[in-house]
């Protein structure tokens, strides 16, 4: 009890950067959650086409180029290379057919006539070829098979009006669970900094020369005392960690209520208790206070930028990633990456999440076997 009470006169005076972290973490996360919000409905894009047809406009010709426009957007340019390059150079259009002279009478003829294309190679392009060699292959197909060029003009249109409706059959609330993402990925930056700074200002304290020798002197053994300071400070995490968790429920909603929500929870406790023990193996080893915002910005912002708090992990480069590894956010973000994924909440689903808090819980038994080390040894040089 004497540590303890020693410990929540100590906090009493950590009150501004907790309440600083907190406002952080409700600005930035919701500013991402706002950000991710999107549309499930799906809208076809149309790619910017250019067609410079050299061939009378009539039959399977005309046809062509009709069913061109009613799927993309055609672009008007004058006809000259110079133009029509610079026009593609500067993603004016995507994609531009060459439709040759005589086409229209070497296609009934079986002659198969080329038509020539220039393209910016980006998606709108892949789309607009998709279009045009859907077309050509049908064509291909009803000219070999039917005689009349109005027949194959008929079958063909007949085929292209047919649409494909597209339903989504996922239940989940994906636009909610990557808000849910948003929120706890940050709260890695927030109950990191949190913790190492409130604990290593503690622990600083309790390291005053006056305390320290008082302690060493009792009775107490350092395995004791230690017990007694990771307690309190887990006490003070679990408490910070239940307000961030109550501040989830308010700013991201109803997706907290469900299966999905209450993993969101479980990962980010187990994580807040491997901060607790990061926090007290660096303030056992940290004796300058003014160096504690240096060694707040190293661990809490070092490990949010690395292991995807802040930007996605689809977007870090693998060799980032990699490094990320070896620290426990990597997997704490990680989890919450999974969770936005499940479709069905069940033991298979959830293994990879398991694997990860497993992960986590050793690097927590980890820093306290190295805490003990690092008190004994500082008890013997005192």
């Amino acid at each position: 009890m004497t540590v303890f009470r020693a410990f929540l006169k100590v906090l009493n005076k950590c009150k501004v950067p907790i309440i600083m972290y907190t406002v952080m973490l409700i600005f930035f996360g919701g500013f991402n959650m706002q950000t991710s919000e999107n549309s499930t409905n799906f809208i076809a894009s149309k790619p910017d086409i250019l067609i410079i047809n050299q061939d009378k406009e009539e039959g399977i010709t005309e046809n062509l180029i009709n069913y061109i426009k009613g799927k993309s957007k055609i672009i008007e340019i004058e006809n000259n290379e110079e133009a029509i390059n610079d026009a593609l150079f500067y993603r004016d259009v995507n994609y531009i057919i060459y439709i040759p002279e005589n086409y229209r009478e070497d296609f009934l003829s079986g002659k198969e006539p080329e038509i020539k294309i220039k393209s910016t190679g980006d998606y709108q392009s892949s789309l607009a070829e998709m279009m045009l060699e859907r077309y050509i292959k049908l064509a291909n197909i009803y000219q070999k098979n039917l005689y009349s060029e109005q027949e194959i003009i008929s079958k063909i249109n007949e085929i292209l009006a047919k649409e494909t409706e597209i339903q989504i059959t996922s239940k989940l609330d994906t636009n909610n669970l990557k808000k849910a993402t948003f929120y706890y990925n940050f709260t890695n930056y927030s109950i990191l900094a949190g913790c190492v700074y409130v604990i290593c200002l503690i622990l600083s304290s309790f390291k005053e020369e006056r305390i320290a020798k008082r302690t060493i002197i009792s009775s107490m053994n350092y395995k004791k005392y230690n017990r007694h300071l990771l307690l309190s400070n887990s006490l003070f995490a679990i408490v910070l960690w239940f307000f961030y968790v109550v501040l989830s429920f308010i700013l991201v909603g109803n997706v907290m209520f469900t299966e999905h929500g209450i993993i969101y929870i479980v990962n980010s406790f187990v994580f807040t208790i491997c901060a607790v023990t990061i926090a007290i193996l660096i303030g056992n080893l940290a004796n300058n206070k003014n160096a504690i915002n240096g060694i707040v910005n190293v661990i809490a912002l070092g490990s949010s930028f690395l292991c995807g708090a802040f930007v996605p992990m689809e977007w870090l480069p693998d060799t980032v990633l990699k490094i990320a590894h070896i620290l426990p956010s990597y997997y704490f973000i990680s989890s919450n990456e999974i969770i936005t994924q499940l479709e069905v909440v069940n033991f298979e689903s959830i293994k990879p999440i398991l694997f990860n808090i497993g992960i986590i819980l050793i690097f927590t038994i980890i820093f306290v076997l190295i805490n003990n080390i690092v008190s004994k040894k500082k008890r013997k040089i005192a």
